[in-house]
């Protein structure tokens, strides 16, 4: 008999809909496609009451999080508008901090890493959140170093992940650990998700990003994503619109971010990552394609953006390509250190916590 892995996901008023949605439904579907149950999935709440969650719906939870017990699998705190006043409940953050003591992994969703920092859990350590939220959180914490590039970063036992649906990757990477890579795809599969994107992935690119509001802007990266494989240089770009290389790279600075290459050689570079997961065409010919001068052009420009190497990424996020599947584990980080209840987070929380287990 194999051991059920149990699973709470934490939730509170305001909390994100989604953000619990794109934990349980990956979790549940995993048990359902592996044919016998791998993960007993619970949501608790503060005082085991309905969530009226941001969107507006209420959803009931199964549990109250102050008789919550471990030992856990994984712990999940979920993001929202709500967050602030969650992480500022010092009973629910006191709870939280007794149950990553019982866990062996521990997590948040989007802006979820605020009650998670509250709770010292990612002192000294790299978390991910909502792209929007990266600075404010920064400024409350300075012992968790933010970042708000990646789509989720996994330091040792803790995770953490960016915005809403950036969930259901964080989630899929847990099934791919702890069960297989092939059941991790499955589900993606099943949820007819794009594709399972690695941790690294940015969370804004051009395929989500806002469109530019300057026309000029908007119809020069149009160019840039149905043309790749064409001249893209900025003297081309500059000349087809018209103005001057200066002047167009002032509008893409103002616009996207970034100057003319830089954005061409992301545009390519996702490009790439799409065909990748998506045909057989060879690196090579995907290099071509894509406006890459060479395979190893492609490459460097790939491990800037991603992190991994095309054919790491092929061979762990493909749908199509019949190569070989290699598992991606979280680098090794420092073990779960949780505050004792003579630590810096010491408080009234802590003695709600205890008294009311």
């Amino acid at each position: 008999m194999h051991a059920i892995r149990r699973v709470l996901v934490v939730g509170y008023p305001a909390a994100e809909l989604l953000d619990i949605a794109c934990v349980v439904s990956a979790l549940q579907t995993a048990n359902y496609l592996h044919r016998r149950a791998i993960y007993e999935v619970s949501l608790a709440s503060p005082g085991g009451r309905s969530i009226h969650t941001g969107t507006g719906l209420t959803v009931q939870a199964q549990q109250s999080l102050e008789r919550a017990t471990g030992p856990l699998d994984t712990l999940v705190v979920s993001g929202g508008i709500g967050y602030v006043e969650a992480m500022e409940d010092k009973s629910l953050v006191a709870h939280v901090r007794r149950l990553g003591r019982e866990s062996r992994r521990v997590a948040s969703v989007c802006t979820g890493a605020g009650v998670l920092a509250a709770a010292g859990l990612l002192d000294g350590r790299r978390a991910s959140t909502h792209w929007e939220h990266a600075d404010f959180l920064a400024s409350r914490f300075p012992a968790v170093e933010f970042d708000s590039g990646p789509i989720f970063v996994s330091d040792g036992p803790v995770s953490t992940s960016a915005g809403v649906t950036a969930a259901l990757d964080l989630t899929l990477s847990f099934i791919e650990s702890d069960v297989s890579p092939d059941l991790a795809r499955n589900v993606s599969r099943q949820l007819v998700t794009y594709l399972q994107r690695p941790g690294t992935q940015a969370q804004m690119s051009m395929f989500t990003a806002p469109a530019p509001s300057h026309s000029l802007v908007q119809d020069a990266v149009t160019h840039i994503a149905t043309n790749p494989a064409t001249d893209l240089s900025t003297a081309t770009l500059a000349a087809r619109a018209g103005v001057s290389q200066r002047h167009l790279a002032r509008l893409f600075l103002a616009e996207v971010g970034a100057t003319p290459g830089r954005f061409v050689r992301r545009a390519r570079s996702e490009a790439a990552a799409h065909l990748l997961t998506g045909t057989t065409l060879t690196v090579d010919t995907i290099a071509t394609r894509c406006g890459f001068r060479s395979e190893e052009a492609l490459r460097q420009a790939f491990r800037s953006l991603y992190g991994v190497s095309p054919s790491h990424y092929r061979a762990t996020q493909s749908t199509s390509w019949p190569g070989p599947t290699t598992s991606r584990r979280p680098k090794a980080g420092r073990p779960l250190r949780v505050p004792s209840d003579r630590a810096t987070h010491e408080g009234e929380g802590d003695r709600v916590a205890r008294e009311s287990r």
